[in-house]
């Protein structure tokens, strides 16, 4: 057997159309769902980011990190300073290899955006 990719990763929201708005911002385009939807579905390359709604007393604590590898991390980070939100950081080069920046989106999930170094 062997695992050949990721198909998706879904997070859960306590507020879908907040959550929506924020991975618009970020330039994601939702395939199903929206705003008013339970579940709604952003393609990632060959994969998907899905997003579920789940009741306000359901809670959940730091649980790790997507990253995505996108073409230009510095401009995807312009972009989501243009749109009003707030990455944690600059755009910086790190020992592994990649340049990246983290942001945590609305409901606390925390999202990287990477693209390797030449």
């Amino acid at each position: 057997m062997t695992i050949l990719s990721i198909n998706a990763v879904t997070l859960a929201t306590h507020d879908m159309p907040r959550s929506v708005r924020f991975y618009r911002a970020l330039g994601f385009d939702a395939r199903y769902g929206g705003e008013h939807a339970s579940f709604t579905s952003f393609p990632a390359g060959s994969s998907y980011l899905n997003l579920i709604a789940v009741p306000a007393e359901r809670r959940w604590s730091w649980w790790g990190r997507v990253i995505f590898h996108v073409a230009d991390v510095d401009a995807l980070y312009r972009h989501a300073l243009e749109q009003g939100l707030a990455p944690e950081s600059a755009p910086a080069d790190a020992a592994w290899g990649e340049r990246y920046f983290h942001i945590t989106d609305p409901d606390g999930h925390e999202i990287s955006f990477a693209m390797p170094l030449a």
